[in-house]
């Protein structure tokens, strides 16, 4: 692996970060304090080909793993909630990758993107009021109606990012559930489908320029195709299942083990941007006649932070690198990843705070919606404490509960 960004890596980054110093930046206060979606700025980003189906496509079979990673830290630089909306899209589309053939990954991917005339988001709806952390207990159930080649789903999803107005859902269900998470599927469900309706928008203490909402599915048919990787392929899988033999990963965990790495890289783009602001501040803030930077609390508290961004990038771009290039997550480099550049970003955006003082806890800086912006990191896509779980078992090669 190279520490290295090829040339083409670099002008991307240069590029990415340009709309995000010159767009997302400029934008972010505002769109938190709405609460609602940014549609002006997505539809700038889709009018550069930023937001898009041909870019997702692109950076996704780049040959060193870390293209998205690299563009997602610095669109998390920029603004987390407004990025949000991309991510929700991009973990969408993840899922149909991950576990949809060609077939269906070319008929369902592009309309989550939409064009530049007409934006459109994807949502992944996989966490339900009494299945978080423990995908095992998803509720959610679809059965197969022969004579119609339709399944129809019932149940309810919460904490959706872009959910009930996204185009495209994607939904883990489960089929058998006595089988717990190797008895499920993923099924997408396309535009206009009858029965998906919107529930309650949570009002968040972070990324608030996102869209995050209950999904309903009440008898919702979605056509024998929407099944993802197909019915033939569940079938030979429930059955090795029922009969005790390996059935694979199950399907929501093979969505968050593919998307990790690009988790991680949008928590070191927060706790990058509130590093830099609290640097920057700190070599122009004057107390006792000198620069608050000379003091060696807070130089040696700026060099802690560095460090730890430093730190969780690296995690992050082995973890991306070995994702793509077909490295097993052996010691489960993913969950790492994800772990350590979700904690970093919490410690540095609350130390970015305690060395501005009173001035980092108003909204006349930034690094107050940093640090609200950076907890959900160690909540969404695998806890923490899950991260670690996994870590454990893996580690360890014992059963670890």
């Amino acid at each position: 692996m190279n520490m290295e960004l090829t040339a083409d890596l670099v002008e991307m980054q240069t590029w990415a970060r340009g709309f995000a110093h010159n767009v997302l930046r400029p934008a972010a206060a505002e769109w938190d304090e709405r609460e609602e979606v940014a549609w002006p700025v997505l539809q700038e980003a889709a009018k550069i080909g930023l937001y898009s189906l041909d870019f997702f496509f692109t950076q996704s079979l780049e040959e060193t793993g870390l293209s998205l990673p690299v563009v997602f830290e610095e669109l998390f630089w920029g603004d987390a909630g407004i990025s949000t909306a991309f991510a929700g899209t991009g973990l969408a589309a993840v899922s149909v990758l991950a576990n949809g053939t060609p077939e269906q990954q070319a008929e369902w991917i592009p309309p989550m993107f939409g064009s530049a005339d007409d934006v459109k988001l994807g949502a992944f709806c996989a966490s339900e009021p009494g299945a978080g952390s423990d995908v095992g207990a998803i509720r959610t159930a679809a059965r197969y109606d022969q004579a119609k080649d339709e399944w129809i789903i019932d149940g309810a999803k919460t904490w959706i990012t872009n959910g009930g107005i996204a185009d495209v859902h994607v939904v883990v269900a489960s089929v058998d559930r006595a089988l717990g998470s190797r008895g499920q599927a993923t099924f997408v469900v396309p535009p206009g489908t009858p029965g998906l309706s919107q529930g309650r928008k949570f009002s968040k203490h972070g990324i608030r320029a996102s869209h995050t909402a209950e999904v309903f599915f009440d008898e919702v048919r979605v056509p024998g195709a929407c099944l993802l990787g197909g019915k033939e392929r569940l079938d030979a899988r429930l059955a090795a299942a029922r009969e005790g033999r390996s059935s694979g990963s199950q399907v929501a965990f093979k969505t968050f083990e593919s998307s990790r790495p690009t988790v991680a890289s949008m928590a070191v783009g927060i706790a990058r941007a509130a590093y830099e602001y609290a640097r920057d501040y700190a070599c122009e803030r004057e107390q006792f006649g000198r620069k608050i930077g000379a003091n060696q609390a807070v130089a040696f508290l700026l060099a802690d932070m560095a460090t730890r961004v430093d730190t969780a990038r690296l995690l992050t771009w082995r973890a991306a690198w070995m994702a793509r290039n077909g490295k097993a997550f052996e010691n489960a480099e993913g969950s790492m990843s994800k772990l350590v550049a979700g904690e970093t970003a919490v410690w540095v955006t609350e130390q970015a705070i305690q060395i501005l003082g009173g001035a980092g806890y108003t909204r006349d800086h930034p690094v107050e919606r940093f640090h609200r912006d950076s907890k959900i990191f160690t909540i969404f896509e695998g806890t923490s404490e899950i991260q670690r779980l996994v870590i454990g078992r893996a580690v360890t090669g014992l059963t670890v509960g």
